[in-house]
Formats: C-alpha cells, structure tokens, sequence
C-alpha cells in the first residue's frame, strides 16, 4: 500500500462513515462484508484538506482503471449511491468494488472479496474529474 492506509479528504470521509452506517442492514453477504473491513480500515485512515490529498487518491468521482492477474480489466467512475450507472461506466461507491477501493491509491493491491470469491485488484490509473483550485 501506497501511503501504509488508505486516504481521504476529510468531508468525503465523514460522507463515507455516514453512507456506511445507514448501509449496516446489507442483506447480501459479500456487500455486507465489504461494508464492514471498510470501516475497519476508516480506523486507520489518513484524513487529510483537500488541498494536501495526493493526486494518485480514488475519492468520490475519480476514474479509475483496475486489473487482475488473469487479464481481466475495467474501467470506470467511482460516485455516489444515487449516481450510479453500470451502462454509463458509473460504479456506486456502495458496491463492492467502489467499498475495496476507494481511499487506495495508483499502484496498490487489493485482496478484496466479490461475488465471485476473493480477487487481487491492481489500480492501475486514477483520473480526478474535479481539478483541485489552489
């Protein structure tokens, strides 16, 4: 890992406890789990201003692209529960794939358990869509 925890700005981090916690009645085992190691990793997280959060972050409204080790790759745009749009390319961050890799940054790893059994996830791009104003 990167940055040793995962990193977030600090309103999307309180965004993200708040989401996490009305999420909690999950039925569906691997979101429900999902849900949980996420709040398990919030524990450690780094909070950072706006202005101090690397480029290379997954924050709410990045494009990513992700891989596996056997070929498999997608890309698409990490937002909001009310935003999402599989046929748009708009992955909720209430999915399990938006809760593995939000707050990760370009470069890491992630054994993460889907749908389909545990995946080892590479981030191989993040794309911010909002340019930062300094």
């Amino acid at each position: 890992m990167k940055y040793g925890s995962i990193v977030l700005e600090k309103k999307e981090y309180v965004t993200l406890k708040q989401l996490l916690n009305l999420s909690e009645s999950y039925k569906e085992s691997t979101r429900k789990s999902s849900i949980l190691r996420l709040k398990e990793e919030l524990k450690s997280a780094i909070i950072l201003d706006e202005k101090e959060l690397p480029e290379d972050i997954i924050r709410f409204n990045s494009n990513v692209v992700v891989a596996t080790k056997d070929g498999w790759q997608n890309d698409f745009q990490l937002v909001g529960a009310t935003e999402s749009n599989f046929s748009n390319k708009k992955v909720s961050i209430l999915t399990p794939m938006g809760l593995a890799i939000i707050g990760y940054a370009e470069g890491d790893v992630i054994d993460w358990e889907f749908p389909g059994g545990v995946k080892s996830l590479e981030i191989k791009e993040v794309k911010r869509t909002e340019k930062v104003k300094k």
